[in-house]
C-alpha cells in the first residue's frame, strides 16, 4: 500500500538536469506521435473503402457527428492519460488519440494530394507548422513566464469556433480564409499554453499526457495551415 498516494514533483521543483530530461522525453513523444500519425495516415489512404467512407462523413450533420465523436475520444484520451499512472494505459490513450486524429485528417489530406497531384502543399504546410511550433514553444523557454492566464481566452475562442463550425455545417456556408487564420491564432495560443504547462502543471512523470496536449495543438495548427495553403489560387 505504500507510495499509493505519493505526491507528484512538479518540473519547476526539480534540478535543471531533470527538467531537461523531462523536456527531451516529452518532445521525443511528440515526434513519435507525428511519425505514428504519418504511418496511420498512409495505411488509411491505401484503402479506397476507408477514404470513401471518410469523404462521405464531411457533409452536413455527418461531419458534426464525426467531430463530436472525435471530441469524445479527445476528452477520454486526455483524461485517461492524466488520471492514471499506468504507462501502458497512457500509451494506449495517446495511440488511440493519434489514430482518431489520422482518421479525421483523411479527407483533408486526400483533397490536398488531389489539389496538386503530389505532396508539395502538404510538405510546405508541414514545414510552416513545425517552424511556428518551434518558435512559439521557444517563447516560453526564453521568457520563463507562466501563460496559464490565457486559458480563459482560449476556451472562449474555441467555443465560438465550434459554434461557427456547427452553423457552417448545418447551413452550408464556407467559413473562409479568415476563419482559418483565426484558428491558427487559437492553435498558436494553445501551443503557448501547453508548453507553459510543461513547467507549471506537469510532474516529471507526466511526459506522455504533456506530449498528448502538445501533439493535439500541433495537429490543430497543421489542419488550418494546410487549409490556408490549399486556399491559394
Amino acid at each position: 500500500m505504500e507510495n499509493s498516494f505519493e505526491p507528484k514533483v512538479l518540473v519547476a521543483q526539480v534540478s535543471e538536469t531533470d527538467r531537461i530530461a523531462f523536456y527531451k522525453k516529452t518532445y521525443a513523444h511528440v515526434a513519435g506521435g507525428v511519425l505514428l500519425f504519418v504511418f496511420f495516415e498512409y495505411l488509411f489512404l491505401q484503402s479506397a473503402t476507408i477514404v470513401e467512407f471518410a469523404l462521405s462523413m464531411t457533409q452536413g450533420y455527418k461531419w458534426l457527428l464525426l467531430l463530436g465523436g472525435f471530441m469524445l475520444i479527445t476528452n477520454y484520451a486526455e483524461s485517461t492519460a492524466l488520471k492514471t499512472s499506468d504507462k501502458n494505459l497512457q500509451y494506449l490513450a495517446y495511440s488511440g488519440y493519434i489514430f482518431a486524429e489520422a482518421f479525421i485528417f483523411i479527407p483533408l489530406i486526400y483533397i490536398a494530394i488531389s489539389y496538386t497531384n503530389n505532396f508539395d502543399v502538404i510538405k510546405q504546410a508541414g514545414i510552416v507548422t513545425l517552424s511556428l511550433f518551434v518558435g512559439i514553444s521557444s517563447i516560453v523557454f526564453i521568457t520563463k513566464k507562466d501563460f496559464s492566464f490565457i486559458r480563459a481566452g482560449l476556451s472562449v475562442g474555441f467555443f465560438i469556433a465550434i459554434g461557427l463550425i456547427v452553423a457552417g455545417a448545418l447551413f452550408g456556408f464556407n467559413l473562409g480564409l479568415w476563419f482559418s487564420v483565426g484558428m491558427c491564432v487559437l492553435a498558436a495560443g494553445s501551443i503557448l499554453y501547453q508548453t507553459s504547462n510543461l513547467v507549471n502543471k506537469f510532474s516529471t512523470d507526466d511526459y506522455i499526457p504533456a506530449a498528448l496536449g502538445l501533439f493535439a495543438s500541433l495537429m490543430l495548427l497543421f489542419w488550418y495551415v494546410l487549409q490556408i495553403f490549399m486556399s491559394r489560387d
